[in-house]
């Protein structure tokens, strides 16, 4: 069995998971809980780790550990400053924010720049450096989409992540679904996709009229009775995810990379197949591969000892 070279740890707003690895990548040991930042108290977060990482820690003496995501925000352990784009794995080892020097670190999210608004990212980027392990060439230009409540758009060039744009994508179907007038023409929970109905809303997005119209067809088509239910829902998720395709711009033929969930995998490759470009699935693993890529660029798996 491999020998054991950092503890990886991926802490969210609602739950945690963390991975024991080697420094060839294997995964050793997984580890999933759902305590996530709204469920540690003020000063509370040494000992919440110690909960979930403890053992791991105490079996493997001084193994290096690298925290990713929401522990890192203002709300969070402690707040890792923002690395601004471009940025490589270089940058982000040169930031990372040492809880207990060359033992436990934070690494920083990702900020840019958009036409004079700021945009952010946390724990977003190691998933893109670590997708970035598994393409052909990691120097070569890529979009990559990670969707979600927030969906993340991302430009990669030169191994580097050049800018991103954050999509209140998943955030925004809920409060629709839930809380405005479409909600009570919706199905409470969502069932099985409706191809059709979302292939529909995508092809809808990407006409006139702009999504604040479009979005009213899902009304207006329940009370014509030409659609129902779950197809509305299904519609309502197409018009949002072909909002989101319609405003990257993308060149027709343009490959994307998606880094999903097994629930919204499926949606992302078929609205980009529906709009003619060809999908690359990022592995399952790119938040423990790019950690680790991070704790290479760090120095901290050379020789088997830790940086000082």
């Amino acid at each position: 069995m491999a020998a054991p070279a950092l503890i990886a740890v991926d802490w969210g707003t609602s739950a945690l998971r963390g991975a024991l690895l080697a420094a060839d990548g294997t995964v050793l040991a997984l580890h999933a809980a759902p305590r996530g930042l709204l469920s540690v108290p003020p000063g509370g977060w040494q000992a919440a780790f110690d909960a979930e990482f403890g053992a791991w820690c105490a079996a493997h003496p001084g193994l290096p550990v690298l925290l990713a995501g929401m522990v890192g925000s203002r709300q969070g352990w402690a707040e890792a400053a923002y690395a601004p784009c471009p940025a490589g794995l270089d940058d982000i080892a040169r930031q990372l924010l040492w809880l207990q020097p060359g033992r436990l670190a934070i690494v920083p999210g990702l900020s840019c720049d958009m036409g004079g608004v700021p945009d952010v990212m946390r724990g977003e980027e190691t998933q893109v450096f670590g997708a970035l392990q598994a393409l052909p060439d990691a120097t070569a230009a890529y979009t990559l989409v990670l969707p979600g409540t927030h969906s993340k758009w991302v430009q990669v060039e030169g191994g580097r992540i050049q800018g991103f744009a954050t999509h209140m994508t998943g955030e925004c179907y809920a409060l629709l679904r839930q809380q405005s007038i479409l909600a009570r023409m919706l199905p409470a929970d969502d069932a099985d996709l409706d191809a059709a109905a979302f292939d529909a809303g995508v092809a809808q997005a990407q006409q006139p009229g702009g999504l604040l119209h479009h979005v009213f067809s899902v009304r207006t088509l329940a009370l014509f009775d030409r659609a129902g239910g779950g197809a509305l829902a299904s519609r309502l998720s197409g018009l949002l995810i072909g909002e989101e395709l319609r405003a990257q711009a993308l060149p027709p033929g343009a490959p994307v990379t998606v880094l999903a969930s097994p629930a919204l995998a499926p949606r992302y490759q078929r609205a980009l197949a529906q709009c003619g470009h060809p999908v690359h699935m990022a592995p399952a693993d790119a938040t423990w591969q790019g950690l680790l890529a991070v704790a290479r660029a760090a120095g901290l798996l050379a020789a088997g000892t830790l940086a000082a």
